[in-house]
């Protein structure tokens, strides 16, 4: 049986996050899962939308992240929203404690995907957009899509 090409499929993606966020840097992180839990992401039944990551007695642990029970793991589904931890290098943790520490820096789950046999969650650093700023790239991506458009219109004549 031929391997899977893992780079290219994704489980779940916050795509909210580009939009209420700056993303400045990303770090690739591992995530501590239990069986029923990584079938169940591997059906597509995860959701990053409304979680957060926080660094926390100098480990980090990602919160609010939505998994739902595997269908047949019956009495070991873990509760969906419980706390997750994430598995990171000592340097790397060290700079997210320097860097959620300035006003304004989040550390947001950005995609969560398989690499070798593991699944792992890219975080971002990002800070927040005001109102105005989100108008902006809205108006940024509309004008994009518009100047793309004129271009395949043209190609077609």
């Amino acid at each position: 049986m031929a391997k899977k090409n893992d780079g290219e499929h994704v489980y779940a993606q916050n795509k909210k996050a580009t939009h209420d966020y700056f993303i400045e840097e990303t770090y690739e992180a591992g995530i501590v899962l239990t069986g029923t839990e990584i079938k169940s992401i591997r059906h597509g039944k995860a959701n990053l939308k409304d979680s957060f990551a926080r660094v926390q007695n100098g480990e980090v642990f990602l919160h609010n992240m939505h998994i739902s029970p595997f269908e047949q793991g019956n009495r070991y589904n873990r509760d969906p929203l419980r706390t997750r931890k994430l598995l990171m290098h000592r340097k790397e943790i060290a700079k997210l404690i320097g860097l959620s520490k300035e006003k304004g820096y989040t550390l947001v789950p950005l995609k969560l995907y398989p690499k070798n046999g593991y699944c792992k969650v890219l975080l971002g650093i990002g800070k927040g957009k005001k109102l105005f700023d989100k108008r902006e790239s809205i108006a940024k991506r509309d004008a994009a899509r518009e100047i793309e458009r004129a271009f395949r219109d043209r190609q077609k004549m």
